[in-house]
């Protein structure tokens, strides 16, 4: 296994809005692919209660634009006002992520492929075990489509948004009630050369080792 290439795989894939290539389709058979190799990420039990909706339909997905542009711009918290603003992290980048984030906003109709991974059951009521088991059943596997996607020249945006209104999303797709939508992952293939990494906090400044607040 050639570790530099899985590592550079890993510390650049990230969302991608405005190097979405909004013209270009994608071919379904890549897609199917992917997601065949998402699902050998861990899952709860090994019970395979995960499941993706794919959205290509333009008229569904002009749909789900319309509800994530309704959303952004009128009922969620402007992105800016996230996390802790005392941190350089935020100050330096909210910005930039604000004018990304409003570009896939008012585009978002136009990806031609959304994929909602979905996991079987509702547990919003439910016992922290329980949530967390339910979430460990389809977030691996999410993380792992969005890393077989970009070895693939394929770029998504994970965003939760559309959630806001998770039953009319459901209504518009025909998602039963007993299932639960996680993420929306908005997917087209990336402009550009290449991505890299990101800005972050760096681990050993949020690592404990024994007990909380405790650095090795």
């Amino acid at each position: 296994m050639d570790r530099a290439t899985v590592d550079e795989l890993l510390t650049t894939t990230r969302t991608v809005r405005k190097r979405l290539d909004l013209s270009r389709p994608v071919e379904p058979a890549v897609i199917q692919e992917c997601l065949e190799i998402a699902i050998q990420a861990p899952n709860g039990g090994n019970q395979n209660r995960y499941h993706f909706v794919v959205v290509t339909d333009p008229v569904k997905r002009a749909a789900i634009g319309a509800i994530y542009k309704k959303v952004f711009y009128q009922e969620h918290v402007p992105l800016s006002g996230a996390g802790d603003p005392s941190l350089p992290v935020y100050r330096q980048r909210s910005a930039g992520i604000q004018d990304s984030a409003a570009y896939l906003a008012d585009h978002m109709g136009e990806v031609p492929v959304h994929i909602i991974p979905c996991v079987e059951s509702r547990f919003e009521d439910a016992r922290a075990f329980r949530q967390a088991t339910r979430y460990g059943s389809i977030l691996p596997a999410a993380w792992s489509l969005m890393l077989a996607l970009r070895s693939r020249g394929l770029g998504a945006a994970w965003t939760t948004l559309h959630l806001y209104h998770e039953k009319e999303v459901a209504a518009l797709l025909g998602i039963p009630d007993d299932i639960t939508q996680v993420v929306h992952l908005s997917v087209a293939y990336y402009t550009g050369a290449d991505f890299k990494p990101g800005p972050r906090i760096p681990a050993r400044a949020r690592t404990y080792w024994d007990i909380w607040g405790e650095s090795h």
